[in-house]
C-alpha cells in the first residue's frame, strides 16, 4: 500500500532533503513512487523535531533521504 501524506520529523537547520535511494525506482523493478525532486520542511514540529517533511511512502520499498 502506498502512504500518501506521510510526516517525518528533522531539523530546521537543512533547507531541503534529497531522495538518494528508493527501492521502489523503476530501474530496480519496482513500480516507481519516488520523488525526483527535494523535498523541502515545513515549520511543523514531529518526532520531536522542529520541522517535518511530507512524503509519499512507496510499497515495500526503502526510502533513503540525505540532505540537499
Amino acid at each position: 500500500t502506498v502512504r500518501h501524506d506521510y510526516r517525518l520529523g528533522v531539523p530546521d537547520d537543512i533547507p531541503a532533503w534529497h531522495e538518494a535511494l528508493n527501492t521502489d525506482n523503476a530501474r530496480y523493478g519496482g513500480s516507481d513512487v519516488v520523488h525526483p525532486r527535494p523535498v523541502e520542511p515545513e515549520p511543523r514540529g514531529l518526532h520531536g523535531r522542529p520541522a517535518s517533511i511530507r512524503l509519499t511512502l512507496p510499497p515495500l520499498a526503502t526510502v533513503w533521504l540525505r540532505p540537499a
